[in-house]
């Protein structure tokens, strides 16, 4: 059964699958919309739900909780561009929609994206 199991394995080892996510992160944040599966979005959604909210106020705590995880270029887009933009909303930066089933493994496709 899987009591008490909130996070997805995806094959991969603890260490791995961390900078896997994050590296999904990275990606979003720079390119602003990616195309994945549906349990790698559903995984990332309340992390950069999270990190755009650390971003809202711009100190230097902030900035180095973000570094610790974040390459500098996603970090300076995230308290440049993107915390301004989401300065009068509380919550729910990002958008999953659904797409077409992959033909090769039947895996769930979505887009996710940021607001505008």
């Amino acid at each position: 059964m899987k009591h008490l199991r909130k996070n997805r394995k995806f094959g991969r080892s603890a260490d791995f699958r961390k900078a896997f996510l994050w590296n999904l992160i990275s990606n979003l944040i720079l390119k602003e919309r990616i195309r994945t599966t549906e349990a790698r979005a559903k995984e990332i959604r309340p992390m950069i739900e999270k990190a755009i909210t650390k971003a809202k106020v711009d100190n230097l705590a902030n900035r180095r909780l973000l570094l610790k995880k974040l390459n500098l270029k996603p970090v300076n887009k995230l308290f440049k561009d993107l915390s301004p933009r989401f300065k009068e909303r509380s919550g729910g930066y990002c958008r999953i929609m659904k797409l077409e089933i992959r033909k090769n493994d039947g895996a769930k496709m979505v887009i996710i994206e940021l607001v505008k």
